[in-house]
């Protein structure tokens, strides 16, 4: 009898999965020229404060300083620049 519950258990709970799966979500449709998602915004007009994972500072809205932040970054990435061996 414990054996036909656990069976008809793992039947209704199978059911269940496959009528959940059946449902159909709203998908967008792309109209011709028309972007639809969310407007981008120009990587300079952010907040420095607001970014996350970067210790560069810019002014908001500077274009040349935010550029010169991101020169900044990459070459504090640079390992040759970092421990000196430049070859020179």
């Amino acid at each position: 009898m414990n054996a036909r519950k656990i069976i008809l258990a793992g039947f209704v709970a199978l059911a269940a999965l496959a009528i959940a799966g059946c449902g159909e979500s709203e998908v967008t449709v792309y109209k011709q020229g028309k972007y639809q998602g969310k407007p981008d915004t120009r990587p300079y007009d952010d907040d420095p404060s607001q970014a996350l994972y970067t210790t560069s500072t810019w002014t908001k809205g500077d274009r040349a300083s935010w550029e010169a932040a991101m020169r900044q970054r990459v070459a504090n990435q640079n390992e040759y620049n970092r421990i000196g061996a430049h070859g020179g």
